[in-house]
């Protein structure tokens, strides 16, 4: 039986935000007070002086975080600190940990130097690389202190390695509520629409390169949900697409249910939480053969990665009928909370 431990985890991305990073955390505490753990999550809205994140209303950077949060560590007293992300409360947390000797573990959650490339103009190629490169620079300088970086797959073990990483490794996975997220063929809440139906779940911004998946070919509906900066320019572009906002619980789970297949265009994610989710329902994916994709759908029944999104989507809804539990189980017996918690709890310190 583990100790019971007081848990400490700082991320700047939090509440009121709705992420992967957000939603690994909530799913982690909660599995953590299951097991008699103290958890406390320190993000944004601690703070009263924040600064909207350039092209992200909704994502707030707190500014000269370092005296409060020092403050409310030592009230916590944590047995055990977690930083999340690399923004400005992760780099807070950091220093006081190493100007007080202590031991905290971190996590390689955004894949922060392909967002940077993604945001200087193609046709400067010297900028793109040059943005990737500080990117690069950036994120190593920020894990280089802790005592183990949790990753979530193997190919991002892969990638962080190639650009020079030396941490000590540690897998920390993801899981799905399998009460929430389930077959169930009698729900179709997309029966007025053209069939078949091409779903995408997630942040609308021009990370997730949803313009592959919008200009794709294809005979039936698209459909979005989700929000972010990129939504209102995609629908005046694209308005024969389905952009819902966000969705969540069962609301979430029936646009799951009620889809043939679930098309992740994005090529800088890390995991992809939604990915399970929609193997979890029973719906096949396609995807491009990048990290996150190719540590999840190892073989055909759970769907097709391709160079070609398009090429990808056709061989996924050809195969949409078939090994639905299969999917399943596949979620069931990989992907659970429980099982990341521990994984958590058992990292090295």
């Amino acid at each position: 039986m583990l100790e019971k431990m007081k848990i400490l985890i700082i991320s700047d991305a939090w509440h009121p935000q709705v992420n992967g990073v957000v939603r690994t955390y909530e799913h982690l505490s909660d599995e953590l007070e299951k097991m008699g753990h103290e958890v406390k999550v320190i993000g944004p809205s601690d703070f009263s002086y924040k600064t909207s994140l350039p092209g992200y209303p909704e994502i707030k950077l707190v500014l000269f975080p370092y005296n409060k949060l020092s403050n409310m560590i030592k009230a916590f007293n944590p047995d055990i600190i977690h930083i999340s992300v690399e923004g400005p409360l992760g780099w807070a947390g950091r220093k006081y940990c190493r100007r007080h000797n202590i031991n905290f573990s971190t996590s390689y959650h955004t894949h922060f130097p392909h967002y940077m490339e993604e945001r200087m103009p193609k046709s400067l190629p010297f900028l793109r690389k040059l943005a990737r490169n500080l990117g690069v620079w950036y994120v190593k300088k920020f894990h280089n202190a802790s005592q183990n970086l949790m990753l979530a797959s193997p190919s991002l073990e892969s990638v962080l390695k190639d650009w020079g990483f030396k941490n000590n490794i540690h897998r920390l996975t993801r899981g799905v509520n399998i009460d929430t997220f389930f077959p169930d063929p009698d729900i179709d809440i997309f029966k007025n629409l053209p069939k078949p139906i091409a779903l995408y779940v997630g942040r609308v911004a021009i990370e997730k390169n949803l313009e592959a998946f919008l200009s794709m070919t294809w005979e039936g509906s698209k459909i979005i949900v989700g929000d972010g900066p990129s939504r209102s320019y995609l629908e005046s572009k694209y308005p024969d697409a389905q952009f819902l906002g966000k969705q969540k619980g069962e609301d979430l789970a029936n646009c799951y249910r009620s889809s043939d297949i679930f098309v992740f265009p994005s090529q800088t994610d890390t995991f992809g939480i939604v990915l399970i989710e929609a193997l979890a329902t029973g719906i096949p994916i396609a995807a491009y053969p990048v990290t996150g994709p190719k540590d999840i759908i190892i073989d055909d029944s759970l769907g097709y990665l391709d160079e070609n999104l398009g090429t990808a989507a056709q061989k996924a809804l050809e195969s949409k009928d078939q090994d639905i539990e299969k999917r399943r189980a596949y979620v069931t017996q990989n992907y659970s909370w429980k099982a990341a918690a521990l994984q958590f709890l058992n990292a090295p310190r």
